[in-house]
């Protein structure tokens, strides 16, 4: 097996490079999201959110010369990352450049069958802070940069391009439903007259023009926060990948295989939660103990991005 990773048609190799490993983002909950995965050597595992491997190079210690992580990511940037970091680890691993719904594609450029054929499967819905702290990238409202938010660089429409095209119903019903944003129909209202004016085109525009209808008050998060939320899962059409995801996440993993989804905030964590108490209903997996962890205090004192974090897990197999 060939260490490398796959983007398009083209293989690329692996070369050492301790440079590029990422220091810039603490994965969250890892000792339990390994525990839970309980790797073992010669298995095969996927990680369907590679990023920069913070957790598969914890999971790739325990699979041996004998065994396979297989990462996704859609973000080119976070899999050189990654590769730097797994090959340091000096076990079989193989990357691949596409959504985590490629699932299959993954596995088959990988040299393995889709059918039955992972051990465990971890998703990490969450945004890295390197994508967060990266101004160019365009999701945070405390680094002015182009609005962006794309997951994948030049992939898709921009956040600009969106906020400048939806109709006001559009930006409201966006705002309401992915954002759980109180006063959506004002903000959408106050987009839509700035725009008028001139481009959307800066992070620190948009948050300038939600706090001038969301006043910051006694409110411990930013004004902007659901806002920039509910652009960027609407920009990555997020809760549609997850969903399909869950749909077909039955196919690939073998009877015992184990399936650990890590989210962020209710929308998500509820689509997970509805999906696997569903599936345990219909004897497909079985639920396990405890079903929500979170992170710990300390955790989240060392890490206070990771407050937010859901884990729920389940074993394929009623």
């Amino acid at each position: 097996m060939r260490f490398g990773f796959q983007v398009g048609e083209r293989l690329v190799e692996n070369e050492r490079d301790n440079s590029s490993e990422a220091r810039e983002h603490l994965p969250v909950l890892v000792r339990e999201a390994v525990e839970c995965l309980s790797p073992r050597a010669g298995a095969t595992m996927l990680d369907g959110t590679v990023g920069f491997a913070g957790h598969a190079s914890v999971l790739l210690e325990s699979l041996g010369s004998n065994g396979l992580l297989i990462g996704l990511d859609r973000d080119a940037e976070a899999l050189d990352r990654a590769r730097g970091r797994l090959d340091v680890v000096g076990h079989p691993f193989f990357l691949f450049r596409g959504l985590f719904t490629q699932v299959s594609e993954a596995i088959v450029a990988a040299g393995k069958s889709p059918d039955g054929g992972l051990d465990g499967v971890l998703l990490d819905l969450g945004v890295s802070s390197y994508q967060l702290d990266t101004a160019s990238r365009g999701f945070s409202f405390s680094r002015n940069g182009p609005l962006d938010m794309r997951m994948g660089v030049g992939e898709g429409v921009s956040a600009a391009e969106w906020v400048a095209t939806a109709s006001v119903g559009e930006l409201e019903r966006v705002f309401r439903e992915y954002g759980e944003e109180p006063a959506a129909r004002r903000v959408a209202r106050a987009i839509d007259g700035a725009r008028a004016k001139g481009p959307i085109d800066s992070t620190a525009r948009l948050a300038e023009i939600v706090e001038s209808v969301v006043p910051r008050g006694k409110r411990k998060i930013h004004p902007a926060t659901r806002v920039f939320q509910a652009i960027r899962i609407q920009v990555n059409g997020e809760l549609e990948l997850l969903d399909s995801f869950l749909r077909q996440v039955d196919r690939y993993l073998a009877f015992g295989g184990r399936l650990v989804v890590l989210s962020y905030h209710s929308l998500e964590d509820r689509i997970v939660k509805n999906w696997m108490r569903s599936r345990v209903r219909e004897g497909i997996f079985r639920m396990q103990k405890p079903e929500l962890i979170r992170p710990s205090e300390e955790e989240i004192r060392t890490n206070p991005r990771a407050r937010s974090a859901r884990l729920r897990w389940a074993i394929r197999g009623g």
